[in-house]
């Protein structure tokens, strides 16, 4: 039987810009079906979370403009769960506001912040350690995570700096590190307490709001003043009159990287954070050319190592082309080198400065 003090705070407001052109403003990459599964990305999340949390707990943050798409694709939630920033403003201010309405719905709960578009393989071994963070928040004042550890030097990953783990595997957090340089990367990894900073945290409602108190008291003050009106209908007009007056601010930031009772738990599952092209592309099965290939029906000669994708079924004819990202939607085409995918953001840019913001 599920625990009804497990909450979730699904965090699905992002634009996933490095996705483009099939992840766009109006319709970002975790309402897309990115892996050709037949679920789209918050889907699988949304069902992951569910194993140990009943659904109704589940709550979904994101921009007001995503809240119809949410609903369509998540059909066991109600708009209850639907938490809406009237303005984009990090990830600090939208946690602690769905924070303090889950307190006020239940002083009792322990939850977990996660990200709607990573990927994930081993959904037993997620709900194990998720298990394990809730126990321990249940008895302790701690700020828990997840690092995974590292298989490479990425440079695109903040990373975690962990003290010697306890007989449960459990370290105290020395500090957390920016997106290091490739060097830098090379000498944390051979350090050997270094995690990858996968952004998902665990902590009870009375922690994280006494941490948001003590170290983000202007931010606090702010959301306090609207307890009255959380889980009411007076709610909304708390919010659109209050919401776009909060610090531009990340969790990271706003309290983990200065709070002194943060922990952190080594996941034991493989986990990606389907950033870019190229990280999906890692995830998914090749062709005997090495080629990544969802929905199109191909035709390759002297082509390897690329992503390939299309609407379904549409026919790709690729020779003398290795290590490209090749994107056909609607009415863009992107055929871009691999190495170059960080560059996606800003040639998406690029394209709605010449040709209209619509592209974007």
């Amino acid at each position: 039987m599920q625990n009804k003090n497990y909450y979730a705070i699904l965090m699905a407001g992002g634009v996933g810009s490095r996705f483009w052109p099939v992840s766009t403003e109006e319709f970002p990459k975790q309402f897309h079906d990115m892996l050709g599964t037949g679920d789209t990305l918050i889907q699988k999340t949304f069902s992951r979370l569910s194993n140990l949390i009943p659904k109704e707990n589940i709550f979904i943050l994101t921009n007001e403009k995503y809240n119809d798409l949410v609903l369509e694709q998540l059909p066991e939630v109600n708009q209850r769960q639907v938490v809406l920033e009237p303005a984009m403003r990090n990830t600090a201010p939208c946690i602690l506001y769905a924070s303090l309405k889950i307190q006020k719905d239940n002083p009792e709960a322990v939850m977990i912040v996660a990200p709607s578009d990573h990927w994930i393989e081993d959904e037993a071994a997620f709900t194990k350690n998720v298990t394990q963070a809730f126990k321990y928040c249940e008895r302790n004042d701690a700020l828990m995570t997840l690092g995974v550890t590292p298989t490479f030097p990425n440079t695109g990953y903040g990373y975690i700096e962990c003290g010697a783990a306890s007989e449960d595997n459990i370290s105290d957090v020395i500090q957390f590190r920016e997106k290091p340089d490739y060097n830098t990367a090379k000498q944390f990894i051979a350090k050997g307490n270094f995690l990858w900073n996968a952004g998902i945290f665990m902590w009870s409602a009375t922690s994280v709001i006494k941490a948001f108190q003590n170290k983000q008291p202007e931010l606090f003050e702010l959301f306090k003043a609207g307890i009255p009106t959380y889980n009411t209908e007076f709610e909304d007009d708390f919010i659109k009159e209050n919401y776009a007056k909060a610090e531009n601010i990340s969790v990271d930031y706003a309290i983990m990287e200065s709070s002194t009772n943060v922990h952190v738990i080594p996941a034991t599952f493989d986990w990606n954070d389907l950033g870019t092209w190229g990280s999906l592309y890692d995830k998914l099965d090749k062709d005997e050319n090495n080629n990544a290939v969802v929905n199109a029906k191909t035709l390759t000669e002297d082509a390897s190592g690329n992503m390939i994708r299309t609407k379904a079924d549409k026919v790709v004819v690729v020779d003398g082309l290795n290590d490209y990202i090749i994107v056909d939607k609607d009415e863009v085409l992107l055929i871009f080198p691999k190495s170059k995918e960080q560059d996606i953001k800003k040639v998406l840019q690029e394209v709605k400065d010449k040709y209209g913001e619509h592209y974007g």
